[in-house]
């Protein structure tokens, strides 16, 4: 799956225009290593590392989804691994 589809569909993003904007700009990691390509593949055990509202996010992915879905479902696709803030 491409990741800015991915990134949209589990509810990081509003829209795959924002996603790509993030991805284009140099700020995501994909298994520790930066990209800046918007088609770059998302599998299950995938480590991804961005920037999202003043925090970096960690996820590993583990699923891949089909739609953009509800929330709960959108957020049974990965874990979180980043620190908790607090």
């Amino acid at each position: 799956m491409r990741i800015d589809k991915f990134l949209c569909f589990v509810r990081l993003v509003k829209t795959r225009g924002l996603a790509q904007q993030l991805i284009e700009q140099g700020h995501l990691r994909v298994d520790g290593k930066p990209t800046t390509r918007a088609s770059a593949e998302v599998k299950v055990g995938t480590v991804l590392t961005f920037p999202l509202n003043d925090h970096v996010r960690v996820l590993r992915v583990e699923a891949l989804p089909e739609r953009r879905g509800p929330a709960p479902e959108a957020r049974a696709c990965y874990t979180d691994l980043s620190a908790p803030t607090g």
